[in-house]
This record gives structure tokens, C-alpha cells and sequence, in this order.
């Protein structure tokens, strides 16, 4: 699988039968049924190994039978600002079924260039937010990123065992969720403001004031479907099935499959 960035962007095809994936369980094989869909994996940033996190959602597509078309844009180097060149074409999200996010620039503040991400998921361009997205233009002044997202965070607490408390288990995308879970070695984000359009599915509580915050959600954007979890800091959470199950349900649900 090969990571591209704005000067060698090309589409990656991820199409496999289940013959090709032998040893799946039934619920895992049921999305591949449908038809292919294409993803845009925006990543870059700060603070995380982003190339084996954009190996790793794609081979759990793959290995759940999701069919999936992907683009990979990394770009933006390893700071907290930057502008990447991709959301300045007007057309950036045409043809795509779902954009995941996994982008870290909490410094970017500019409101237009936020609107020119912002605004095409409005008008319902599925989206994937995971982990440090939710950091994101955090310095800017307007909400829209924010509202997107569906939640607000400006912080995070210290990485520890979080268990995760299901609290919609019968959303398609908590099917399976084991009851007695914790995530791998994580950052708990603090979460100051769910905003109208979210659904929370799932929460961690903190360990030091004993507050829920919720790690996964979905939220309605306009005309978007978002899925949404803060965690995804370190590779081991990467490479935990638990958190690539959810993480794949979502990215079908997102898509309407």
C-alpha cells in the first residue's frame, strides 16, 4: 500500500472477493456485498505516526471485505500549521462517498480556507474524524470545523487503559462491542461541547475528575453523515481489532452501507 502526497496523488484500488478473505465471520462479511465505494484519507501533521495509521485503515477495510477505492493525501510536514495544498481546489471532495480526516494542525486559523473543508460536507460529503482531527484548527475563532466534527475539544488527559462504556449498543456501528473493552495505551480527549447534531454511542471516563467524555459518536452535518472517535494516538491502537472493528463499521455506515 503506498502513501501518496500533492506531487504523486493516485487512486489505490482495494477490491478483494471473499474468497480472498477466508475466515471471516458472517457480520464481518456482509459489507462486501455492496458496491465499492471511494474514500479520501486526508493525513499530516503533528504527533502521530501517520503513514502506519494509513496502512492500517486500509488493510482493516480490506480484511473486513469493505470495498474500498482510496486516495491518500499526506501532506503538510510534521508542524501545527499549515494550509495544505489539496482544499484549495474548489473540486477537492468530487467523487468521493467519504473524506476521513486524520489530519493534526492545531494552528491553522484562517476562516475561509476551514469553510473551503467545511462546506462541501455540508452540502453531503460524508466524513471519518478520527483522534487528533478533533484538535484541529482548535486556535481558530470559528466554530464551523467544530460543528463539523460534531464535538468540541481543546485538550487531552494523559494516555492510560481507558474501558469503554457502549451506551447505544444497538447502533449498527456498536454491533459486536465487547462489554468488558479497554482501549490500548490512548489519550482521553476532553470533550467540552457535543453540539446538536451528534449522537453519542460510546464513552471513556476520566481518571482524574471521573467525568464521561465520549470516544465515539455520530453527528449530522447538513446533508453529511460523520462518524467520529478521539481516540487513535498510538500505533498499538492501530493495531488493536476492537478499535479497527468500530472504526471500519463506521467508515461503512458513513458511506450508507
Amino acid at each position: 500500500m503506498t502513501m501518496l502526497n500533492r506531487a504523486n496523488l493516485f487512486c489505490l484500488a482495494v477490491s478483494f472477493t471473499l474468497a480472498s478473505l477466508g475466515g471471516l465471520r458472517a457480520d464481518d462479511a456482509k459489507p462486501a456485498a455492496a458496491r465499492s465505494i471511494n474514500v479520501l484519507l486526508v493525513t499530516g501533521g503533528c504527533c502521530h505516526d501517520y503513514d502506519f495509521q494509513a496502512k492500517a485503515i486500509q488493510l482493516a477495510a480490506a480484511e473486513r471485505g469493505l470495498k474500498v477505492q482510496w486516495t491518500v493525501v499526506n501532506d503538510g510536514g510534521t508542524g501545527t500549521t499549515a494550509e495544505i495544498d489539496l482544499y484549495k481546489n474548489v473540486d477537492w471532495s468530487q467523487g468521493f462517498d467519504v473524506v476521513i480526516h486524520n489530519e493534526c494542525f492545531a494552528n491553522t486559523t484562517d476562516p475561509d480556507y476551514i469553510r473551503s473543508i467545511t462546506d462541501p460536507h455540508k452540502a453531503g460529503v460524508n466524513a471519518v474524524v478520527i483522534h487528533c482531527a478533533m484538535h484541529t484548527y482548535r486556535a481558530a475563532d470559528v466554530d464551523d470545523w467544530r460543528e463539523f466534527l460534531g464535538v468540541t475539544s481543546r485538550k487531552h488527559e494523559h494516555k492510560s487503559n481507558y474501558p469503554v462504556n457502549v451506551v447505544k449498543p444497538d447502533h449498527p456501528i456498536m454491533a459486536g462491542f465487547p462489554n468488558d473493552y479497554k482501549s490500548e495505551t490512548d489519550e482521553l480527549y476532553v470533550i467540552e461541547k457535543i453540539w446538536p447534531g451528534t449522537t453519542i454511542l460510546a464513552t471513556s471516563t476520566s481518571e482524574k475528575t471521573g467525568k464521561e467524555h465520549g470516544v465515539y459518536w455520530t453527528n449530522q452535518y447538513g446533508k453529511a453523515r460523520v462518524f467520529g472517535t478521539t481516540y487513535g494516538h498510538s500505533n498499538e491502537t492501530f493495531g488493536d481489532p476492537v478499535f479497527l472493528d468500530t472504526l471500519i463499521k463506521g467508515l461503512a455506515w458513513a458511506a450508507g452501507q
